[in-house]
């Protein structure tokens, strides 16, 4: 796969992640500082006695709506225009995430400047709006990047080291180096959030690079791929060569019964009898190459070597058939009877087609004589032919074989040995 493919897919889901997480970001700070507000102000309202014991001088009433309510103005606002933003595809400036992130963390500075107004440092530093810088850093993780969280850091101790120089001065600063230690320590934090963002990216390229291999691979080989075989797939991707054995099947009589039903039914028959034949051959490890109306192409082997690729065949043909006897398919409302040609060998096997639309593709000799077994079904007493290369392949595991001789097959100079299999 090409790499600015998945740059591409990648960016595209990056995006769509980023928005997704600063919406969630900026809800959880705007219900947290509505929170907030409303429990400062009950306090301030009603349990301003408590509050001033601690307080050098009376606090006005609406203080908390002073400090917290210009921030969760701001926050409903970067809600709405993130919704609007994103109604239109619109994008996210590097610019205006860093300005969004000074914003935001200048709320404990804000607020830890107040509290200084009305106690004393010792008080005004052990209170909550400290703990505010750390919750800011941490949620800047989900931007998933190095830069914001590093910049939210060094934003918060440039706040922090400001309020605390403003209050205690530089000879205080130098006398208590806690405050210094603290904002060393949120730069710290910021670093170590950036680095968890930028594992949390990575992870989620990893993410998208294996949704869309898996995609592709879907894609390649159509709806009907096992996903076993998908799995493989993508752990394999190189391993497109090797043996096939391929399997050819055909409902008997199809248009015959199918030109007097309305289209619905026929469809609905055909839906319900590939379902169980599918399941069937993705058991085995083998896959539908191509539906060809009232029957299948079906593939073993690729594209991923398998060396029982004919003994996988042969327990699939084997399984549908006897999932038609024990139903009584073949007596129904519609008879169910079917023709089964198999062969093993060598083939061309690969990607055919346009740059627009390719297929995965078997090709040669092989896919033409397992064709021209399914059609000798019509004219000898047996579901199930194979070829003299199967009868090889399978050795002891074949089972019940019944010889048929050399016929003669339409392309072949030479007639060909075919045995029935029960």
């Amino acid at each position: 796969m090409k790499i600015s493919a998945i740059d591409s897919a990648f960016e595209r889901a990056l995006s769509a992640e980023i928005a997704a997480s600063e919406l969630l970001r900026v809800r959880v700070l705007a219900v947290t500082l509505a929170v907030l507000l409303v429990a400062d102000e009950l306090l301030f309202l009603f349990g301003r006695d408590l509050v001033e014991q601690f307080t050098q001088k009376p606090l006005p009433a609406w203080l908390p709506a002073q400090v917290i309510g210009p921030f969760l103005a701001y926050e409903i606002v970067a809600l709405l225009v993130l919704h609007y933003r994103l109604a239109r595809g619109s994008t996210f400036p590097t610019a205006a995430r860093l300005a969004n992130a000074l914003i935001e963390t200048s709320l404990p500075t804000v607020s830890l400047w107040w509290v200084n107004q009305f106690t004393t440092p010792a008080v005004a530093f052990g209170t909550w709006p400290t703990m505010l810088y750390f919750i800011f850093i941490v949620a800047s993780t989900l931007r998933l990047d190095f830069v914001l969280p590093a910049f939210t850091g060094v934003v918060a101790a440039a706040g922090y080291l400001g309020v605390a120089t403003w209050v205690l001065s530089f000879q205080g600063m130098a006398t208590n180096p806690n405050h210094v230690i603290k904002a060393a320590l949120m730069v710290v934090a910021g670093a170590v959030a950036g680095l968890v963002a930028l594992r949390l990216r990575a992870k989620f390229r990893r993410a998208v690079e294996e949704a869309v291999s898996r995609e592709r691979v879907t894609n390649l080989f159509g709806q009907h791929v096992s996903p076993a075989v998908v799995d493989r797939l993508l752990d394999n991707p190189s391993e497109f060569t090797g043996e096939i054995c391929v399997m050819f099947l055909d409902i008997r009589n199809f248009t015959e019964n199918a030109r007097d039903r309305p289209p619905e039914a026929v469809v609905e028959f055909l839906n319900s009898t590939f379902a169980f034949m599918i399941e069937a051959i993705d058991r085995h490890g083998g896959f539908i190459n191509k539906f060809l109306g009232d029957g299948f192409l079906a593939i073993f082997g690729a594209p991923l070597d398998d060396p029982a690729a004919a003994g996988h065949a042969v327990e699939a043909a084997r399984e549908i058939l006897t999932e038609i006897d024990e139903r009584g398919l073949s007596h129904g409302p519609w008879p169910l009877k079917v023709g089964i040609g198999l062969h093993v060998g060598s083939a061309v096997t690969g990607n055919v087609g346009s740059p627009r639309r390719k297929e995965f593709t078997a090709i040669g000799d092989t896919v033409n004589l397992a064709s021209r077994l399914e059609q000798l079904t019509k004219e000898y007493p047996a579901r199930l032919i194979v070829s003299d290369s199967m009868m090889a392949a399978l050795g002891a595991t074949a089972g019940a074989a019944r010889p048929s001789g050399k016929v003669a097959v339409r392309g072949y100079t030479e007639p060909v040995p075919i045995w029935g299999l029960d």
